[in-house]
């Protein structure tokens, strides 16, 4: 277990499916500074900002020393674009610097996670499956939505 993963003990489906990429659910704001002295660099948060938050974001989140950016996934937002933007993210930091990826349970970041793993990482679909039900991907039409996108790029 490496020592971004650790910090965020207790995090619900925490977990670290590539090098220096921890992902989860909510974290509070006693995990987010441990991952900060961790080595962590960024928060992606993709809650809605209506979600209740255990803290002020992104106002905690940036005096914890953190980059924060925030990409809301939810029904209203399940787009091309959306899927486009949280795979940028993942881009920009992945192998750049430590990223806390979260949602409120890991499951919307397992699917938002699977366009990055198939058509940047280069994995087939049933081990960037495997990997996202790891990050905690629980929703089958999560799962579809981000499918979906994957092979219209890879027909486009």
């Amino acid at each position: 277990m490496s020592q971004l993963l650790d910090a965020i003990q207790g995090v619900v489906n925490a977990a670290e499916p590539l090098p220096g990429l921890v992902t989860g659910g909510q974290p509070s704001l006693a995990q987010l500074q441990a991952f900060k002295r961790a080595g962590g660099q960024a928060v992606l948060d993709i809650r809605d900002p209506m979600e209740p938050q255990p803290f002020r974001t992104p106002d905690d989140v940036t005096a914890a020393g953190l980059e924060y950016a925030r990409i809301p996934v939810s029904a209203a937002t399940r787009t091309d674009a959306t899927l486009a933007a949280v795979r940028a993210a993942v881009q920009s930091a992945v192998g750049k610097k430590a990223l806390l990826f979260y949602c409120n349970s890991g499951n919307r970041v397992g699917a938002t996670l699977v366009p990055y793993l198939m058509l940047d990482r280069g994995m087939d679909e049933t081990t960037a499956v495997e990997l996202a039900m790891q990050c905690g991907l629980r929703s089958a039409e999560q799962l579809e939505w981000a499918l979906d996108f994957v092979h219209r790029q890879d027909n486009g």
